[in-house]
């Protein structure tokens, strides 16, 4: 089993480069209109690719099971995070149109996307993507479902279209190419050509979200709200985990999906957030601050929970 250190030099890279996005942004090498080009090139491009070649090539799929476990877990799991969230804003005193439904989302999102990635990558093998992709799958119909219809108080109906993205349609593709076996098909060069872009989508991702960080740094003060942070350090780092490795440890799904889970239970506040909060009229502030601060103590405590999620699950002797 990997001792605390090792995890946290497993972990230390990721944060090195979220942490060199930021510089990178406010010396204007990544402009704003930058911004918005690269995060177009990840979304739509580089981790379409890297989704192909990691369930093509590195999955263990094997059955419709495997295919449909990480996404329902990814969902309920999701639901229920955000509902307790919900709560314990309510408890918090926060209310409808100060942050109650801002508070509720991003503390119920795990970070589910490049943070956990690399370190799936380190602990278990690139062989484990797979499996988060696939979990990934089911946190995003939460996030457009569940989590708008917590932000605007609305029917999630209208949500559905938000589904229809290039990381879902690549991976719905390469569960269609895998299953059918027609990846043994595919040209080596191709795999080249899909490599070289797979190889970019994680380090350019998480640059990338360092530099998301940096607009919101100019007036350092507006970041400090103790009773917003505190409460977020709790439920996000201390109580929620428990949802997930909980699951990870009663649950009967396969060995790969306890894995995901285990880190998911560790990580902090998704980014994503800020970005549903400011599109659905939330308080985009308040979701900086919880993302910010569960992500600075997340350096910390992302160790701890994944040696002690594995423990607690039985995945290691």
């Amino acid at each position: 089993m990997m001792s605390y250190g090792q995890l946290f030099l497993a972990v230390a890279p990721v944060i090195a480069l979220i942490g060199l996005g930021l510089p990178l942004r406010r010396l204007n090498w990544i402009s704003e209109a930058g911004e918005e080009t690269l995060l177009n090139l990840i979304v739509r491009v580089l981790t379409p690719a890297l989704i192909f070649e990691s369930v093509v090539r590195r999955a263990t799929v094997s059955d419709a099971g495997d295919v449909l476990l990480p996404p329902l877990a990814g969902f309920l799991l999701t639901t229920v995070s955000l509902t307790v969230g919900w709560y314990a804003a309510k408890a918090l005193g926060l209310t409808i149109g100060h942050g109650l439904r801002t508070f509720a989302l991003a503390v119920g999102l795990t970070n589910y996307g490049y943070l956990p990635l690399p370190i799936m990558d380190q602990v278990f093998g690139p062989e484990s993507r797979a499996w988060l992709f696939m979990h990934n799958a089911g946190v995003e119909a939460a996030i457009w479902t569940t989590g708008v219809l917590i932000v605007t108080g609305e029917s999630p109906r209208s949500a559905w279209r938000k589904l229809l993205n290039m990381p879902l349609l690549a991976l719905g593709v390469a569960l269609a190419v895998k299953l059918t076996g027609l990846g043994a098909h595919i040209p080596e060069v191709v795999w080249t050509f899909i490599h070289a872009l797979a190889v970019c989508a994680v380090p350019l991702g998480l640059l990338m979200t360092g530099a998301s960080f940096a607009p919101h740094l100019n007036d350092p003060k507006q970041l400090v709200n103790p009773r917003v942070i505190a409460t977020a350090w709790l439920l996000r780092l201390a109580v929620l985990p428990w949802i997930f490795l909980l699951a990870a440890r009663y649950a009967p799904v396969p060995v790969e999906l306890k894995q995901v889970l285990v880190v998911q239970a560790a990580m902090p506040t998704a980014v994503v957030s800020v970005i549903v909060a400011r599109i659905y009229g939330g308080q985009p502030l308040v979701a900086v601050q919880i993302i910010l601060g569960t992500t600075a103590l997340a350096v910390f405590t992302i160790p701890f929970w994944i040696k002690f999620g594995l423990a607690f699950v039985g995945l290691v002797p």
